[in-house]
């Protein structure tokens, strides 16, 4: 299991073209979020971690969002974006480990949270929900999906449910939202959970 903390292993997937997780396009959820956000919106400071083929960020690139940061330790993740979107601006593109990104450096009003929790080791998920409350500014919203399934496998995804979700990060997070997601893509139908919460870190 912790092979999946190495960057070697994801580059690996990507090299082999396996990526089953890959949905091939913007997930809908988070498509219809962002269409609802206003134009103010547009110039703050969003991070995608762990994106991979990073539909999520191409989607908000192209709807006129100008300070996006696409993080992910597979340098082929990041080369296959850059080769798609050569307009995007190359220093918001991140080859580096999450957990390895300092606070003084870096520093987002929003985190958009699309399979990269399900991807990393579960016994890093404390180490996860601190580190995007550090990496946040204070009243940073974290969006996104979190699986509601148990896949019962020793591989990613790694699943999880609403009750371990709401007691790992209720000590950093005031949750907004946590409910099943009604517009899934057709292959996640009844096992995503839509969320969104707020940095309780005050300063």
């Amino acid at each position: 299991m912790n092979i999946v903390d190495q960057a070697g292993f994801w580059q690996q997937r990507y090299e082999k073209n396996s990526t089953g997780w890959d949905m091939g396009e913007v997930s809908l959820p988070l498509k219809a979020y962002v269409d609802q956000l206003p134009a103010s919106a547009k110039d703050q400071a969003i991070l995608v971690a762990g994106a991979g083929n990073a539909y999520e960020v191409g989607y908000l690139h192209k709807q006129g969002f100008t300070n996006v940061t696409l993080v992910d330790f597979a340098p082929a993740a990041i080369e296959a974006f850059a080769e798609r979107y050569p307009s995007f601006p190359t220093e918001h593109l991140i080859c580096a480990d999450f957990f390895a990104l300092s606070p003084n450096d870096y520093q987002f009003d929003w985190v958009f949270e699309q399979t990269f929790f399900c991807a990393i080791n579960p016994a890093r998920r404390d180490d996860y929900v601190q580190q995007m409350a550090r990496l946040l500014k204070p009243n940073g919203k974290l969006v996104g999906l979190l699986f509601e399934k148990d896949f019962g496998k020793p591989h990613p995804p790694f699943g999880g449910d609403a009750d371990e979700y709401r007691q790992r990060f209720a000590p950093y997070f005031d949750i907004k939202v946590m409910e099943p997601c009604y517009n899934s893509h057709p292959a996640r139908q009844g096992s995503e959970l839509f969320v969104k919460m707020q940095n309780k870190r005050q300063h």
